[in-house]
């Protein structure tokens, strides 16, 4: 069952570490600008981010393994299209049909552990889970490095489908079903529509701002500003929505979102850049770009329990605040990096002080997520988070390149891309910084560290997919 639900989940986290590195490989196959690498990226997050509620919700409600099922299966088929698409339209919109897989699939992965094996063996079977995942997101880089230099940037999607056959079978014949028996039928579809046209209107507008007229412009402005309200509105009014207002009641969670918000935009636009960055200006290899963000990863999988301990003893409005700003300062040291830039001198030292910002605050962002609402209420406290910071990492990779003054040609240009690089990255810091201040002013450290304590087992596979960046901690 594990390795059933760690196939299928890896799926979805080597999927978000391997594409990014193969972004430029795929611009220059296609004939494709930057807005159509920014909609690889986004299209996927889009319906990721709009629907993982619903498929959580599905999956109680009709059967954890059989919505996990038909989630690896709809992956897969994503993939294959991907891998064969003729042109960038296609691959768009595979990209979007994957996204809809990862919905069904990400939520139910952990659930199907927690709802089948007993009480005394769960933790250390999170553990495994958890553990196997980091594996895959550190061989990730690597893999997708070396499948666009190798057999090109298709088999990074199209590897998916024999792991799919393998996941599929496993799943049906080891993994026993689960459901919800409070779960009813009813879903908050309209919720969900809403939300998601909202932020694919305004990620519209983010990226084609460039290109497209006024009035088409405005109109997509203004629609979004216009769903999101309705979004808003109808979820006060529902009897079951999809996301209830009154979770926000709790003063630590609605903070801890800010947080994320703001943490997981940087994050979203600073691994999208860099990997352009180290390709198109550094003259990296895809292998190499992919093997330098292997720092990181490897300090969060290292450390990321004892930062959980550490945020148990000192409460997490330090940790919350630290993190921030050394991921701040990770994210102003790669502007040393430019052409010809030296890996030990330039790359590693900004990845380091990344890594180390990501120990501190991921951890405890996510136990204090889980701590802030009733322990009734953790699973969706869980899911609000992540798709706060998948959507924070979407309008990231949206507007980034616009602020930054990146044109639409600029990532085949190794001065033009290095000039807006310098500029992005100030952007990122500062949002980063503005993490921090908001932490510093709004967490709180509990009374008490009994819901920190029952969460700790959960801290490394709950927070929120950094789907968009390569490398980059995998938040489910």
């Amino acid at each position: 069952m594990l390795v059933a639900t760690v196939l299928g989940s890896g799926m979805a986290l080597l999927d978000s570490t391997v594409v990014n590195v193969a972004l430029p490989r795929i611009g220059l196959d296609l004939g494709a600008d930057l807005a159509v690498l920014q909609w690889t990226v986004n299209a996927y997050l889009l319906t990721l981010a709009g629907l993982i509620l619903v498929g959580g919700a599905l999956g109680d409600r009709f059967g954890r393994r059989r919505i996990f099922v038909l989630g690896v299966v709809w992956f897969a088929v994503g993939s294959l299209l991907c891998g064969i698409a003729p042109n960038a339209g296609v691959l768009v919109a595979a990209r979007a049909l994957q996204g809809i897989g990862g919905a069904l699939l990400t939520p139910g992965s952990l659930a199907l552990i927690q709802g089948s094996i007993r009480a005394e063996d769960r933790g250390r079977a999170v553990g495994l889970w958890s553990g196997l995942g980091g594996v895959g997101a550190a061989v990730g880089p690597f893999l997708g490095g070396w499948l666009v230099d190798g057999p090109g940037w298709r088999w990074v999607f199209l590897l998916n489908v024999p792991v799919a056959a393998l996941c599929v079978p496993m799943a049906l014949r080891h993994v026993p079903e689960s459901r919800d028996p409070q779960a009813h039928g009813r879903f908050d579809v309209l919720g969900a529509a809403l939300g998601a046209a909202a932020l694919a209107l305004l990620t519209y507008a983010l990226i084609e701002a460039r290109s497209a007229t006024g009035p088409v412009l405005g109109a997509a402005v203004g629609g979004g500003l216009v769903l999101a309200v309705a979004f808003v509105y109808v979820e006060r009014r529902r009897a079951d929505p999809m996301v209830p207002p009154a979770i926000f009641a709790s003063r630590q969670f609605t903070a801890v979102n800010l947080v994320t918000l703001c943490v997981y935009a940087a994050l979203g636009g600073f691994f999208f850049l860099v990997v352009l960055q180290l390709q198109v200006v550094a003259g990296y290899s895809a292998l190499a770009a992919g093997a330098a963000m292997l720092p990181t990863t490897a300090l969060m999988l290292l450390l990321s329990a004892r930062s959980g301990e550490l945020g148990e003893r000192i409460g997490p409005r330090i940790p919350l605040t630290v993190g921030p700003l050394l991921c701040a300062a990770g994210t102003l040291l790669m502007l040393r990096v430019g052409p010809e830039a030296s890996y030990g001198a330039d790359v590693l030292p900004a990845m380091f002080v990344m890594g180390m910002g990501l120990v501190t605050l991921v951890a405890p962002l996510t136990e204090t997520v889980l701590a802030s609402v009733d322990p009734g209420r953790a699973g969706l406290a869980s899911g609000i988070n992540n798709a706060a910071a998948r959507a924070a990492g979407l309008l990231a990779v949206a507007a980034l390149p616009l602020l930054a003054g990146m044109g639409p040609e600029s990532y085949r240009s190794a001065t033009q891309f290095d000039s807006a690089f310098g500029v992005a990255m100030v952007w990122c810091a500062g949002v980063f910084a503005v993490g921090a201040v908001v932490a510093w002013a709004t967490v709180r450290t509990p009374g008490s560290g009994v819901a920190h304590h029952q969460c700790r087992t959960q801290c490394s596979v709950t927070a929120p997919a950094l789907e968009p960046p390569p490398a980059a901690p995998e938040k489910r």
